[in-house]
């Protein structure tokens, strides 16, 4: 698993979101990978001061990525809807439904004000 890590500015604890390998080459090869510069910055974790490569989550990428997520996540539905079919059993349901699970994971911290940075490796 890869993560993609969103970092508050005011010292919370980051929040992990773990990527299967899949779906972390689909979006370093996506529009998802242009949006947004990563700048070195020091942020406060656990106590230390540690140097890491973020994108700022300004108003103008915040809005990039809500873009790129809720197209994302319209053009999943409708795959996962046509692979499902009428009556999928429940690891059907899991396995069709594991991307847009995350898309929306990342689609909810986007939005969230809480947090002003990401961390990205692509």
């Amino acid at each position: 698993m890869l993560d993609i890590i969103f970092y508050s500015s005011n010292e919370r604890s980051p929040y992990y979101v773990e990527l299967s390998e899949d779906i972390f080459e689909w979006l370093a090869k996506s529009e998802f990978a242009k949006i947004g510069k990563s700048v070195t910055r020091k942020m406060l974790i656990d106590g230390e001061e540690e140097k890491l490569p973020l994108v700022k989550l300004s108003k103008y990428n915040r809005k990039k990525l809500k873009d790129f997520f809720c197209d994302a996540i319209t053009r999943e539905s409708d795959a996962v809807l046509k692979q499902l079919g009428e009556s999928p059993s429940k690891q059907e349901y899991q396995d069709a439904t594991y991307r847009l699970r995350k898309f929306l994971e990342l689609l909810n911290f986007i939005e969230d004000e809480n947090y002003a940075y990401l961390q990205r490796v692509v």
